[in-house]
């Protein structure tokens, strides 16, 4: 996930005014409800057709599997660059991990998997994909196994985002956010990426550099660059999240191809001058600012 995870993006939602108790999340088990708030977006949450009794819904089972094959390069998201483990296993980390529902339920994931919020999966910035990992809730002891397949969370220091149906048998989905450990699971007879390919270098580009445009590409329209991909799919799961964070801007968020890079732009915009203003007011909805780029 996508996320990218990327979650692969984006505003912290507010807690309920009083989370419930962990007994009350069990007893409701039979039927998983809407809560007022949810995930990391504002207005996600669970649909409308949750699968009664989440609480029984297994743990994903590791196994051997390849690593895709363009998903564990290096790569760079919202003016970081970030490179995969090689392998499962050897990592642990403690942090705030949220989840991501109805918004993505149904979009591809990084490695083109289609995301589904009841299954048992989540969103990672390094861990190897697809890979498996342990999460556990600190607050409540909880511990669930989840299906690394997509990249993300990229914003505010979080280091996963996972499924809400993970979230639920966590004892999270509520608080929208816990502190989690996350601990990656080897598998014997792990394959190496499908194909072993040297990584290729990435483009990465201050945030408050303006992008040089080549005088092909100028066509007079102002755009604000949000990111910048080697790999076409990680850009489009990060464009999913951005439209999904962005709808209510009333610009277009689209893929622009330039200098071997997918770029994610949103305009367009009359003027420099109004893009550069409201880069101003992005960075603070987003945690980072955009920059000029012109089509």
């Amino acid at each position: 996930m996508k996320h990218l995870l990327i979650p692969l993006t984006l505003i912290l939602l507010s807690a309920c005014a009083s989370a419930p108790k962990e007994t009350d999340q069990s007893a409701a088990a039979q039927k998983p409800v809407a809560t007022q708030g949810g995930g990391y977006l504002a207005g996600d949450g669970p649909g409308a057709d949750a699968p009664a009794n989440l609480d029984s819904l297994p743990d994903a089972v590791p196994k051997a599997e390849p690593l895709h094959r363009y998903a564990n390069r290096p790569y760079s998201a919202l003016g970081k660059t970030y490179t995969p483990l090689a392998a499962p296993g050897n990592y642990r980390e403690r942090g705030s991990a949220s989840w991501y529902g109805r918004k993505f339920h149904g979009q591809r994931t990084s490695i083109g998997e289609t995301y589904d919020m009841y299954g048992m999966t989540a969103a990672h910035p390094t861990l190897p994909v697809p890979s498996y990992a342990r999460v556990t809730n600190l607050a409540n002891g909880k511990s669930v196994v989840v299906r690394v397949n997509d990249r993300g969370p990229f914003l505010h220091d979080r280091i996963m985002d996972l499924s809400y149906a993970a979230a639920w048998k966590l004892g999270y989905v509520n608080q929208g956010s816990a502190e989690v450990e996350v601990e990656s699971l080897s598998v014997d007879g792990n394959a190496p990426v499908a194909t072993a390919v040297a990584p290729a270098p990435v483009e990465t580009v201050a945030a408050t550099t303006v992008m040089p445009v080549m005088a092909s590409d100028r066509t007079g329209k102002v755009y604000l660059q949000l990111g910048a991909f080697r790999e076409k799919q990680g850009a489009e799961s990060f464009l999913a999240k951005m439209r999904a964070e962005l709808g209510d801007s009333g610009k277009d968020i689209v893929l622009q191809q330039k200098k071997g890079l997918t770029r994610v732009h949103i305009g367009p915009y009359a003027s420099a001058d109004e893009a550069r203003r409201t880069a101003n007011i992005l960075a603070a909805r987003l945690g980072f600012k955009p920059f000029v780029s012109l089509h």
